[in-house]
């Protein structure tokens, strides 16, 4: 096909993988506004295309702080049992419906204790609504596994108490850790006691990294984090120099033609090196400024992003929505819209969700039954 359109449509029941998707960043626009009428929350519409369309138009404003505007709404009106329950097997119903076949939801319980839940209550009811969309979509003969990814923020103090949370449901239904929240002023390294307790109990970690910051903050994720994937992680490609026959550059971007000669940093080589994943949110980059920081532009589009020359270099890349709400975006919208800037195939598209699965939380058996699943299903 030679549209968009056409490509969503091939791809939407294919089978895929998400890793980095914020439960907050993912409710259903009529949800939210039902779940604000009940407490009296405000919302700048009640009308959910028009809702829908605010927050899209305020992601893609190029203010950060727009973009962030959204999730004071979300939060909001997830800070009971009952709604954590509705919207998270609301989201899992979501995924199904896009093809999404293993998802890892990530999510910050210290950010839904305001109406007196603890964080292990917030945490039990994200898993009972986890477990009821799974169970509802099995007896349609549908199946769909989900994680969780309990967050931290690094603005806040409690990661310590976090990870200890993480590690008393880790049979529940949590399959790793993960901080979030802003990268420069809030270094993994402030957490290290943290990442150490988890390392120390085999529980595995992503990092928020190489977003709103720079190589170092990708550095820090790795040796303070101890990282086993990096969210987002594009600004890696700071630490690549291409050279090419007009010139010499070391921005993506830029002008240049034939390429002559790649040369990675140490903070690039070790991830491509080491095959650390790199959990990519095409459009959610572009709305943030990633992209922007990355090639000094303020104007950016889906081919200025860095995710094809990643790939072609041997970067272990995955494709993720981030946010569904607040981006306007899904799964399958994301494979298309790189599948047409790039001119990817089914082979490629099929490459990005093995390498998220091999990549994700999920044991080594579950990950080969699945991976056998895919792979005859994009063949």
């Amino acid at each position: 096909m030679t549209n968009t359109a056409g490509l969503e449509a091939q791809i939407r029941d294919l089978p895929k993988v998400s890793l980095h998707d914020h439960l907050d960043g993912a409710l259903r626009p009529a949800t939210l506004i039902e779940l604000a009428g009940q407490i009296g929350h405000e919302l700048p519409s009640s009308d959910p295309e028009e809702l829908a369309e605010i927050f899209r138009t305020n992601a893609d404003s190029g203010d950060l702080v727009k973009y962030l505007e959204a999730f004071a709404h979300t939060t909001a009106v997830m800070q009971t049992p009952e709604a954590l329950r509705r919207i998270a097997r609301e989201y899992v119903e979501d995924l199904a419906a896009d093809g999404v076949v293993y998802a890892e939801v990530r999510w910050a319980p210290e950010q839904h204790t305001r109406g007196g839940l603890s964080l292990d209550e917030a945490v039990e009811a994200v898993q009972e609504g986890l477990d009821d969309g799974a169970q509802a979509l099995a007896e349609q003969d549908q199946m769909i596994i989900v994680g969780q990814l309990v967050s931290a923020m690094r603005q806040a103090d409690q990661a310590a108490e976090v990870v200890e949370l993480a590690l008393r449901h880790r049979e529940r239904g949590v399959v790793g850790f993960d901080i979030a929240g802003p990268e420069a002023g809030f270094p993994a390294a402030k957490f290290a006691p943290a990442f150490t307790r988890l390392a120390e109990q085999m529980m595995p970690a992503t990092v928020h990294a190489g977003e709103a910051d720079g190589v170092e903050s990708v550095r820090d994720a790795l040796v303070s984090g101890r990282a086993q994937r990096l969210g987002h992680g594009i600004r890696v490609a700071e630490d690549i120099r291409l050279t090419t026959g007009e010139s010499s550059r070391s921005k993506i971007g830029d002008g240049g033609e034939e390429l002559i000669e790649v040369e990675l940093g140490e903070v690039a080589r070790w991830v491509r090196d080491r095959q650390i994943h790199l959990e990519v949110a095409p459009t959610s980059n572009l709305q943030t400024g990633a992209v922007s920081a990355l090639t000094g532009q303020s104007e950016v589009e889906m081919s200025h992003h860095p995710f094809d020359m990643l790939y072609q270099l041997g970067f272990n890349v995955g494709v993720n929505t981030d946010n569904r709400l607040v981006s306007g975006v899904t799964l399958t919208g994301e494979l298309a819209a790189l599948a047409e800037t790039f001119s990817y195939g089914p082979a490629e598209l099929a490459d990005f969700q093995i390498n998220a699965l091999e990549s994700s939380f999920l044991g080594y058996e579950e990950r080969e039954a699945l991976a056998a699943h895919i792979l005859e299903a994009w063949q």
